[in-house]
């Protein structure tokens, strides 16, 4: 049986991927083309992750899930705290990432290869993370969770739907105005629209 909770997850997980690894995309077409890059479009990106993703998918998952796997096996403490402690370093490098973005905005050339930099260090860490939680969280959930942990998970995690994932309509408009803002700019062929 697949638990909404875990199709949620997993769904979320791949639109933002999809979402990280638009961004070196656009920043590569842009330099082999000699251009500065869409400043907007990658703030928006930006914003969205550190919006949903860093400040909700997260906090779900530590202040709902983990107490959870916490309370029914000692085998995820160390897993769990090494995801609590990505989260918490997720949101202070996605705040980082935006200052290297300014930077880069705001004073030229000379910052792009600090920015690009940068983003692929991140995305290299968040993708590394969601694949952790992918590989060794998730299935210890399915072992070890019950039946009323999952129904009160379904429902928690049903309330707040991310519309990169497809969740349309989000709970929350303004997140799935801003979601149609970045796929209606970001150009083919690596629009997310």
């Amino acid at each position: 049986m697949t638990h909404a909770t875990l199709r949620i997850l997993r769904e979320e997980h791949t639109a933002l991927a999809a979402m990280l690894r638009t961004i070196p995309l656009l920043l590569a077409h842009h330099r082999r083309e000699g251009t500065l890059p869409d400043f907007e479009v990658l703030r928006a990106m930006l914003f969205y992750i550190d919006e949903f993703p860093e400040k909700r998918h997260h906090r779900q998952e530590s202040e709902l899930l983990f107490p959870k796997l916490r309370a029914r096996t000692p085998l995820s403490r160390d897993l769990l705290d090494h995801l609590d402690a990505d989260h918490a370093r997720g949101e202070r490098r996605v705040r980082d990432l935006e200052h290297d973005l300014l930077a880069f905005e705001m004073l030229g050339e000379p910052r792009r290869a600090a920015f690009e930099e940068a983003v692929q260090r991140y995305i290299d860490f968040y993708l590394a993370h969601m694949a952790l939680e992918e590989r060794e969280m998730l299935p210890l959930a399915e072992r070890v969770l019950t039946p009323e942990d999952w129904a009160e998970l379904d429902e928690a995690f049903g309330h707040n739907r991310d519309p990169l994932a497809g969740h349309a309509p989000a709970p929350e408009a303004d997140y799935q105005a801003l979601f149609s803002r970045i796929a209606r700019q970001v150009p083919a062929p690596w629009g997310l629209g």
